[in-house]
């Protein structure tokens, strides 16, 4: 760690100059005892700050928004009541105002001069930013240098994007007291911000400077306005006498599109999001807040590209997706799941990590969600993963993208009893194409290919296609809330 931010050089470097207003209240210190009055006298003095917690409004790049940031040269950024009841007051304030939340914390935890009144002041914290959320207002956290305790265990950890400064110890025990209660000093490293975002902990570790396009790019996604769709719809007739087995070959070479194409070609102001935030990490899966064509989205999408025989898609990129979706209906954005998958993981990890239960629940998810769903079938569309994506409102394919119970090397085995060799002649029978899926009303639409494009040119016209969709369905959810 180089440079300790200050709160006054946080919102200098966030917020638009001049636009931040201050909602703190004076602080009424004559009921403590003499002596921790002169303790709180020295640390505002020391600290240019009347309490270790400032709040207000300010403007981000024009967008108005509410603040609340630890000052950790206050008594090491320790939350009193005071400052407890400062940082619920806002919080309720930003939520009736509608305004979206950027938090930044800087602390050792709660203030033990205060003890237990100040320590369960926690929960008030917590059940006033559950209130904001419940009303679908965005909740931002960046973690600093140190975040310990009951910070790290209440408003730190309950963002939508949660990010850290880099080399930021954050953690729920501090190492000092660990070392002095267990004799043995905690393992090293485990309370780095680095270690907790491979871990799926916190999204991302980002240095300060980097702040204002980190936070620029969510509310592009979390608060602008939809634009109307730009890219020309794709049109054009479908090769029907293409093979299953051709277009299964096609979706399996390593040039062909993947979600991450989608994302870089036709997205815009998008912010890769990482880990379920409760422990666990699968690089199989991606979680991105981004714009389609100008469409405000979650895109939750498998990412063949990163899957194989050593790597495959296990339950943990299912809780990954549905993060997603939960991120998708409490901020009530429109969510786009992107199908490609050679399929789940099949092994022992993936049973005892509840590989079923999570196809299952992510179903259930999207089946119940009541924003708009848009799922896209791009390429390899196997089994129960493919499945668990697969049920939004409105279902579009690429012409080569296919869906099938399992690989047609795998069907063959049961049905010609262990010979794989029958898998092209499987996959007709099953009717895996994406025009046989429209035929039968599982795909709406099926986005033309065309003979030796790049994958970028597959990419934004199937974006084209899911900005129409997305523009066709938010229009439609407007009208029947305005009905």
């Amino acid at each position: 760690m180089t440079h300790r931010w200050t709160v006054e050089e946080l919102l200098g470097l966030v917020l638009d100059d001049g636009s931040f207003e201050s909602w703190d209240e004076p602080i009424d210190i004559s009921g403590h005892p003499a002596a921790y009055r002169e303790t709180l006298e020295r640390a505002a003095e020391k600290a240019g700050t009347d309490e270790s917690v400032v709040t207000g409004r300010g403007l981000m790049r024009g967008r108005p928004v509410a603040v609340v940031a630890n000052e950790f040269g206050f008594l090491a950024g320790s939350i009193g009541r005071a400052a407890a009841d400062r940082i619920a007051a806002a919080v309720r304030r930003a939520t009736a105002a509608g305004l979206p939340v950027l938090a930044t914390t800087a602390s050792g935890g709660t203030r033990m001069q205060e003890g237990t009144p100040a320590f369960v002041r926690m929960i008030e914290i917590s059940r006033a930013l559950m209130a904001h959320r419940a009303a679908g207002l965005p909740y931002l956290v960046y973690l600093r240098n140190p975040t310990m305790g009951g910070v790290f265990a209440s408003w730190g950890s309950l963002a939508h994007v949660t990010v850290a400064e880099p080399g930021a110890l954050v953690g729920f025990l501090g190492p000092k007291v660990y070392e002095a209660l267990n004799g043995e000093p905690f393992p090293a490293g485990v309370q780095s911000a680095e270690n907790l975002a491979a871990r799926g902990v916190i999204d991302a570790v980002v240095p300060a400077e980097d702040l204002p396009e980190l936070v620029d790019r969510a509310l592009a996604v979390l608060v602008d306005p939809p634009d109307r769709p730009a890219l020309g719809r794709r049109t054009g007739p479908l090769r029907s006498d293409r093979s299953a087995w051709e277009s299964i070959r096609l979706t399996r070479t390593v040039d062909r599109v993947s979600v991450r194409d989608l994302l870089r070609h036709a997205g815009s102001r998008t912010l890769r999001l990482a880990g379920t935030d409760e422990g666990e990490r699968d690089e199989t899966l991606i979680v991105a807040l981004t714009r389609l064509d100008g469409q405000p989205c979650v895109v939750v999408g498998q990412d063949r590209t990163r899957q194989s025989v050593e790597t495959p898609m296990g339950p943990g990129a299912l809780r990954e997706a549905r993060r997603g979706m939960r991120l998708a209906q409490e901020l009530r954005l429109p969510l786009v799941t992107v199908i490609d998958t050679p399929g789940a993981a099949l092994s022992q990890h993936a049973e005892e990590r509840a590989i079923a239960g999570e196809i299952a629940r992510c179903i259930a998810e999207l089946v119940t969600m009541t924003v708009p769903t848009l799922s896209v079938v791009l390429g390899q569309g196997c089994g129960g993963g493919a499945l668990a994506l697969l049920p939004g409102q409105t279902v579009i394919a690429a012409e080569n993208a296919w869906l099938a119970p399992l690989p047609p090397e795998g069907a063959s085995a049961i049905v010609h009893r262990g010979d794989t060799s029958h898998a092209a002649e499987m996959s007709e029978q099953q009717e895996v194409r994406a025009v046989d899926l429209q035929r039968s009303g599982t795909v709406h639409h099926v986005v033309p290919e065309v003979e030796g494009e790049s994958a970028a040119e597959l990419a934004v016209a199937v974006a084209a296609e899911c900005a129409v969709r997305l523009h066709e369905m938010a229009t439609r959810t407007a009208q029947q809330a305005g009905a």
